[in-house]
């Protein structure tokens, strides 16, 4: 099926119905558009009848404002069109809705918080490649599900009634937000009414994602051992084991909550917790008085133990590699980059919300301490492991997936390990290495879109 990329334009015309829309010539041949009779124009969940009259030379789609309104279109929107001859309908879109956590209209410098910088870059993104975006927030949800009210980008932010979209980018930054009631309702509805594709539908817990993958023999390469923490039989075995091991909140982010457990020479066990003030250190003689320690954290909150690596340390501090993964246009994964993340300070996980700054993964890998033939390897070799985990969760978590954040390490002899997955990697403003008017990971979010909706 054909289609091409088209700029709307609003006409005001006493002589034209406002439910005529008036094409060039040339388009008109090319995606073979009935003229002068009735067909269905459609955008999202919208759908009117129309004809198409013949604009001659025009390269831009007119059409009257009553109409645009009542579609929700952007006078200047760039769009993707495509007619469908057995169902006499001309498709535009594809139509993105990026589902957010809040809207601020009183701060139009930063109106979406620290992932404003994101949101025009997605509108940017789509004005390039020919797609509609929005931007809505669980509030903004109704028990009306032919029209949605959400934020749209007219030479500056406003709310507007838009179609139900062709997509859902699920962007929602907690797991309270995304499991609510009235957000869950919504993505099942709209599968079902308007087949939307909901893409990354969901968080991911860190105990699931060790035992799916630890069944592909595959992916065993880069699994620390790690076990769900129900036990004190549990934190024998691997301190037992290991000199070091870490406690991980299941559903922790960000670096938030997690316990690193070192075992002295003495038999004294050591913790560093990680904490809004900074690392918190604590003693225990035996390691029955650190579980007990443990008791009331694991009655709040699950915990993955996982096993303690060498990895290589960058001027004395630990380094992670951050692999973000995209569907692409042909709807396969690719990487779209690979950067190092160096801790700050007094820290030892190196989340930037913990004070750790970026590096590229050649300086990184330069000024580690890993054999030379490791170094001229290790970037080709994360790639390779970041596909294939991507792959892994793909065929073994049945959720849609169309974008992940891969955290990986390198250890002193070379080999790479999967530290842990994120579904909704970070967007906010601090996160590219430098500033680009559309990073690369907002062209592919909606490349994919185009792939799923078939534009």
């Amino acid at each position: 099926m054909s289609t091409t990329k088209i700029s709307i334009q609003l006409f005001r015309s006493g002589k034209m119905p406002d439910t005529d829309i008036m094409l060039g010539e040339r388009l008109i041949r090319q995606l073979r558009i009935p003229t002068e009779q009735p067909i269905k124009l459609a955008l999202g969940s919208f759908k009117q009848e129309i004809r198409v009259i013949s604009g001659k030379k025009s390269t831009v789609l007119r059409i009257s404002p009553s109409l645009s309104n009542s579609f929700g279109l952007l006078p200047g929107a760039v769009l993707t069109m495509r007619f469908n001859a057995a169902e006499r309908t001309l498709r535009l879109g594809p139509v993105i809705g990026v589902m957010i956590s809040r809207y601020l209209p009183e701060d139009p410098g930063k109106p979406f918080g620290s992932i404003s910088s994101f949101c025009m870059e997605m509108v940017n993104a789509c004005n390039k490649l020919g797609a509609y975006v929005y931007f809505f927030t669980p509030d903004m949800i109704t028990s009306n599900l032919s029209l949605m009210e959400a934020v749209v980008y007219d030479n500056g932010w406003r709310k507007s009634l838009v179609p139900v979209p062709d997509v859902v980018n699920n962007r929602l930054p907690t797991r309270k937000l995304e499991n609510s009631p009235s957000v869950q309702h919504f993505m099942k509805e709209v599968k079902s009414k308007w087949n939307t594709h909901i893409f990354n539908e969901r968080f991911l817990d860190k105990t699931e994602v060790f035992e799916a993958l630890g069944t592909d023999e595959r992916l065993n390469k880069y699994l620390p051992e790690s076990y769900e923490l129900k036990s004190f039989t549990t934190l024998k075995k691997m301190c037992t084991a290991y000199p070091v091991v870490f406690l991980k909140p299941i559903r922790g982010s960000q670096g938030k909550g997690i316990i690193r457990i070192s075992r002295q020479e003495n038999g004294i066990f050591h913790t560093l917790t990680t904490s809004l003030e900074g690392v918190k250190k604590n003693s225990y003689t035996s390691l029955a008085k650190l579980y007990s320690s443990l008791s009331g954290k694991m009655a709040a909150n699950r915990y993955q133990i996982q096993q303690g690596l060498d990895l290589v340390r960058v001027q004395k501090r630990n380094v992670d590699f951050r692999a973000l993964v995209h569907k692409n246009k042909k709807g396969k994964w690719s990487i779209t980059s690979i950067v190092a993340r160096i801790a700050g300070g007094n820290h030892y996980v190196s989340n930037l919300a913990r004070g750790g700054t970026l590096s590229s993964v050649k300086d990184a890998l330069a000024m580690s301490s890993i054999p030379p033939s490791s170094k001229q390897t290790a970037e080709k070799r994360m790639e390779l492991a970041a596909l294939n985990i991507a792959r892994g969760i793909e065929e073994s978590i049945p959720s849609h997936f169309g974008e992940l954040g891969i955290d990986l390490a390198v250890d002193v002899t070379g080999r790479i390990w999967l530290i842990e997955i994120n579904s909704k990697p970070s967007k906010s403003d601090d996160a590219p290495l430098s500033v680009f008017k559309v990073r690369p990971s907002a062209i592919r979010l909606v490349q994919y879109s185009q792939y799923l909706t078939g534009y």
